[in-house]
Parts: structure tokens; sequence; C-alpha cells
């Protein structure tokens, strides 16, 4: 079985910490100003930070022109469909709301692996994939039968959620041969440029001066969510356990939920709590791994043979 070293367990705790308690912190930075606009910000803010720290790293941030648009498809899978939409969302729906949305991504991660990469799902997943849609039904029901829902929300993030799952699925197949935080820092580079663009388009007449709330919001993102969590997110998605990478997906939405609930005062309706009991359920079924049966007299050529770590969320 592997085992973390230090460092990785540091890295998986900060992450799972950052990510978990940046759901309110989002909602508190877009409440009452433009979301791409708050996007463009922490990227452009968060981006510098990155790339100096990859330089102080020495990690070289050269990719040859040859690898540019399988980079290009990176980039839109894992990084600008998300970060649009999922800012969007947060926007008009509860923090914790959206963070079990968002973090459906494991069960729809499972289903393309299936459809379309050959993955093999065992009948527990298939259950968890029920589980994790009975949860949506829950959410999307609530969203419906409340006259200041928000319905479309939850559908972007939904579509977020599925399109960061398909970009999961590339990078663990990605063959470039370059380390995972060079493509990290020019995935980030680009989504800079492209929010920055959307919302000039989009956005330019609510421009205004962000409060200090906000601009708490921007640094959080800016420094600790783009400077660090999603560099420390790609190194880890080619190298994680089983084990390790379940905990950490199950515990950022539960994050999500009881710090808005505790920081924001949302209230949390039965559906929320359901959601939360089938999210969890889910994706411990799709990503728990599976004991193998041990052979009564296993041949010597096979006694240390590694398994292959399963698919990073």
């Amino acid at each position: 079985m592997h085992k973390l070293s230090s460092r990785q367990w540091l890295v998986l705790i900060l992450l799972t910490v950052i990510w978990g308690i940046n759901w309110p912190v989002m909602k508190i930075g877009v409440t009452g100003f433009p979301p791409l606009t708050f996007r463009m910000i922490c990227l452009a803010l968060g981006t510098p930070v990155l790339g100096l720290a990859l330089v102080w790293m020495k990690v070289p941030l050269r990719i040859e022109r040859k690898y540019w648009p399988e980079l290009l498809v990176l980039a839109v899978t894992n990084m600008f469909i998300w970060q649009g939409l999922i800012i969007i969302a947060v926007q008009s729906l509860s923090s914790g709301r959206a963070a079990i949305l968002g973090y459906t991504m494991p069960m729809f991660s499972a289903v393309i692996g299936a459809a379309f990469f050959g993955n093999r799902m065992q009948a527990r997943a298939w259950g968890g994939v029920a589980a994790a849609s009975l949860g949506v039904v829950l959410l999307l029901w609530h969203e419906l039968t409340n006259l200041t829902g928000k319905p479309v929300g939850v559908l972007l993030a939904l579509l977020a959620a599925c399109t960061w799952a398909l970009g999961t699925q590339l990078l663990r197949r990605t063959r470039m041969p370059v380390p995972t935080l060079t493509i990290s820092f020019w995935m980030t580079l680009m989504t800079s440029v492209v929010m920055s663009l959307l919302a000039a388009l989009f956005e330019r007449d609510q421009w205004h001066a962000p409060s200090d709330a906000t601009w708490w919001a921007i640094a959080f993102n800016a420094v600790l969510v783009f400077g660090f969590a999603h560099a420390a997110w790609f190194y880890l998605a080619r190298s994680l356990p089983p084990v390790a990478s379940t905990l950490s997906v199950m515990l950022i939405p539960v994050l999500g939920v009881f710090s808005g609930a505790l920081w924001l005062g949302e209230v949390l309706h039965w559906q929320d709590w359901a959601a939360v009991v089938l999210m969890v359920i889910s994706i411990c079924s799709v990503l728990w791994p599976t004991s193998p049966s041990p052979s009564p007299d296993p041949p010597p050529e096979n006694k240390d043979r590694k398994t292959e770590a399963p698919t990073r969320t």
C-alpha cells in the first residue's frame, strides 16, 4: 500500500481545508460584486504568485509548441468552464449548496471514465451514481419549490462539475513531458486571460470598487486558492493513493456546508442534510479502493506487483 510522505500529508490537509472553507469565502466575495470580475481579479493577482513560487522552486516553465493544443484542451475542461460557471452559481446559491453540487464531479468522472475511457465500474460505483443523482434531485426540488430559488444556478454548477470531471480524465492521461506544476501555471495564466475577456464583455458596466469584505475574499483566493491550492491539486492529482483521495474529496463539500452555516448563517434544510449524506456515500462508493482477494499461493512473480492508483477526483 502506498504510504504518503510528510510533505504529501501536509499538502493534502492544507488543500482540503483551503478548498473547503473557500465556498463561503467566494460567497462573501461575489455578494454585491460581479462574479466574473471577482474571478478575474483573483486570477490576475494569483497567477504571479504561482509563477514566482515555481521560479523559486526552479520548476521549468517551457512547454514545446507541439503540446499547446493539448494544453488548451486541458485548460478548457479543467479551468475555463469550471471557473466561469461555478462562480456564477455561487452568487445565486448558498455556498453550502454550491459546494455539494460542485463535488458531484467524482460521480461524473466515474461515468465518463466508464463510457469513454474504458474504465470498469463495479456495482457499488453505479449505486454511488444513483445516490448522487438522488442528492441532486433533492437540491433541485428545493430550488424549484422555493420562489426565491435559482434553479439555473443548480444546472450551472452541475455543468461545471461535469466538465471538470472530463478534464480530470484527460489530465490523468496526458503524456506531456513536463512537470504537472508547469501545466498548472499555464492553465492558470490562460484562464486569467479568458476571465478578463469575459468580465470586460459581460460586466464592464457593473464594475465598481470592491468592498473591504470583497478584497479579503480576493486576497484569500489569489494567494491560497490560485497561488497554492490549484497547483497542489494538480500536483497530487496524478499520484494520490485511493484512500487519501477519497478522504480529501469527501471532506471538502462537508467543510463547505458547515463553514457556510457557521460564518454566513445559511440555514440548512433537510434536503441539504440528506444531500450531504448521499454525496459522501456516492464519493466513497466511487473512489474507495477495492481490497484484492488474496490468492492462497501467489506465484512468485506477482508477490511484489504494485496496484495502479485509481482516478483522482
